[in-house]
């Protein structure tokens, strides 16, 4: 039997052609870290693109770490280059199960944090304050912080002592890490983050339940506030509009 009529290969989005091009542009030009890309207006001219489908290639990049977008002030390579790129399609994965990881964030850890409070040991205490050490170390040295994230919250949860809560939180390390990454490499959030913890650890060493509950509700609210969940990334390649 013929093949001729088998399903036809989907056709890109416009705007990951654009970011096609975009890669190419900043290769070809030797562009590094620090360097800006020409105006929204100018691509769209010189591509012969609409400016919406430029602005949702430059949100692709930017949520994938690559550039950083300055209010009035143009964008900027945030690497050397944009060859390091996840997939459009794994953002588009990412994007519908944030909400649903981060929901499940804060109802957990607002419990978490509550009981930690109550019932956090002389060793637990060390152990969050030697996170928030890693974190603020890393933060220095030009880092984003996301061991002592990971190492805070998992000391928020030991210090908690309900084996099942940590168990429910362990089902979804996975999601959460994508979530801690997504937060972290927003403009100036790790030390929004690390500020937040310390909130979080003074309530809990004050044996404030309710108090440390409303500084981790208030935290994860902040983790979500990350560019990914403003795109929208348009209907599936291949689809009508």
């Amino acid at each position: 039997m013929t093949d001729a009529l088998r399903p036809m290969g989907a056709r890109p989005r416009l705007y990951e052609q654009v970011l096609g091009r975009l890669r190419a542009y900043v290769a070809e030009g030797g562009l590094r870290a620090g360097d800006r890309l020409p105006t929204e207006r100018d691509l769209a001219a010189r591509l012969g693109v609409s400016r919406a489908s430029v602005k949702q290639a430059i949100v692709v990049l930017e949520v994938q770490g690559l550039v950083e977008v300055r209010q009035g002030g143009g964008t900027y390579l945030v690497r050397d280059g944009l060859d390091v790129a996840e997939p459009v399609e794994r953002l588009v994965e990412r994007r519908k199960r944030l909400p649903d990881v981060l929901e499940a964030r804060e109802a957990l850890e607002t419990k978490l944090a509550e009981l930690a409070a109550e019932r956090r040991t002389d060793a637990d205490l060390a152990a969050l304050r030697a996170a928030l050490d890693s974190m603020a170390e890393d933060i220095a040295a030009g880092g984003l912080g996301t061991e002592g994230d990971r190492l805070f919250h998992a000391a928020v949860t030991a210090a908690a002592h309900s084996a099942l809560l940590a168990a429910f939180m362990a089902e979804i390390d996975g999601p959460i890490a994508e979530s801690r990454t997504e937060s972290l490499r927003q403009p100036r959030r790790p030390g929004r983050s690390l500020a937040q913890h310390r909130a979080i650890l003074e309530a809990v060493a004050a044996g404030n339940g309710r108090g440390a509950a409303a500084a981790m509700r208030q935290h994860v609210r902040a983790v979500a506030e990350v560019r990914l969940l403003d795109w929208d990334p348009g209907p599936e390649p291949g689809t009508a509009p």
